[in-house]
């Protein structure tokens, strides 16, 4: 598992035209988000997801319907280009 940053792995994070982020106090590790989008996501020591640097390799489709697929919605997304508030 190698975080996108290392220093923040809950983010915010860009990627593409998305900024991500995770709020870990919220994340229950339900892993639905892996599920969605398994290059974005992965879990760490506390079974929390973290943002991965392979997140790219993941379609903005996909990382948006991670988010949603959050049954605590711990996964904000906003557009980057735009300032809008995805999920």
């Amino acid at each position: 598992m190698n975080p996108r940053d290392p220093q923040k792995p809950f983010g915010p994070v860009v990627v593409g035209d998305l900024e991500i982020t995770v709020d870990k106090d919220v994340c229950i590790g339900a892993s639905a988000c892996i599920a969605m989008a398994a290059h974005t996501y992965a879990l760490d020591n506390d079974g929390k997801a973290v943002i991965l640097d392979s997140a790219d390799q993941d379609s903005e489709e996909a990382i948006i319907d991670s988010a949603r697929a959050c049954p605590v919605q711990a996964i904000k997304i906003k557009r980057v280009s735009t300032g809008e508030e995805i999920v």
